[in-house]
């Protein structure tokens, strides 16, 4: 063979190998360009995905929030709703005791009339039922001797009648000695100075009287106004005798205000009850 020859076939050789690598490069770049494709539709996809998770997310935070507030609203309104239960509730406890109380009251109302049927058709005493309580006008003629403060036999029979019925009931007891305007003089005045003493006199042997029929004495209480609520103008001896009078009112228990069985008797001294 001749040294041409044997280049030529080195050559030739040397050809077939580039042809079949540089195919085989071609091949395997076109794989990878497929798999490259391949992986940015997944990566695009996957970002879509995830674009949507995310709105998604966003979403579920938001109605999580609504419906937390949604929530202290409800709660908000439950505890709002137990309040007014229980004001409710309270309001009706008073109230079935406020229905309670009137009922006796007006149980008491109808003995007294019953009891006092004489003295009241003879004018002697008035028996009144106001919206909380009672009050009953008793004439001085009937209870006491004139210019005294010791209760007369009719006086003392009259009010252990008045006391069975007190002895019943909760309310408070305010016995108020009124008189008529003429000064005391005389023998008199070196007893009682003035109407004041007087009227608070009589006031005090009533109580001390109920106290002894079984009023209990914290219920109890004695009040002087004297001459300075007249139910008649002082301008005859018919009208004054109207006006020298003692009055017994029965005042709720003001149990609702904190005051419980054991509170201090209110006193009409400080505001002058209304005739």
């Amino acid at each position: 063979m001749t040294r041409a020859a044997a280049v030529l076939l080195v050559l030739l050789a040397m050809g077939c190998v580039t042809r079949g690598t540089h195919r085989e490069v071609v091949v395997e770049r076109d794989t990878l360009a497929e798999e490259r494709d391949r992986l940015a539709e997944r990566v695009r996809l996957l970002e879509a995905s995830n674009t949507s998770l995310s709105a998604e997310r966003i979403r579920l935070l938001d109605e999580l929030e609504d419906l937390r507030q949604e929530q202290g609203q409800l709660e908000s309104s439950v505890k709002a709703l137990r309040r007014e239960q229980v004001a409710l509730e309270q309001s009706l406890k008073e109230r079935e005791a406020t229905l309670s109380e009137l009922s006796r009251l007006k149980s008491t109302y109808e003995a007294l009339v019953t009891d006092l049927e004489t003295e009241v058709a003879a004018g002697q005493i008035e028996i009144e039922q106001l919206r909380e309580g009672l009050r009953l006008n008793v004439s001085d003629e009937i209870l006491f001797p004139s210019g005294s403060s010791e209760l007369s036999a009719q006086g003392r029979e009259v009010l252990q009648r008045v006391a069975r019925q007190l002895v019943e009931i909760q309310h408070y007891v305010e016995v108020q000695g009124h008189t008529d305007d003429v000064p005391i003089r005389g023998v008199l005045a070196q007893r009682f100075p003035s109407n004041w003493e007087l009227a608070g006199a009589r006031a005090a042997r009533v109580v001390r009287l109920l106290e002894g029929e079984g009023v209990q004495p914290r219920r109890l209480s004695a009040v002087s106004l004297g001459e300075h609520h007249p139910v008649a103008p002082n301008t005859d001896p018919q009208q004054r005798a109207r006006n020298r009078r003692i009055e017994i009112r029965l005042i709720p228990a003001p149990e609702e205000a904190g005051g419980g069985a054991d509170a201090t008797p209110p006193t009409g001294a400080a505001s002058p009850p209304t005739p």
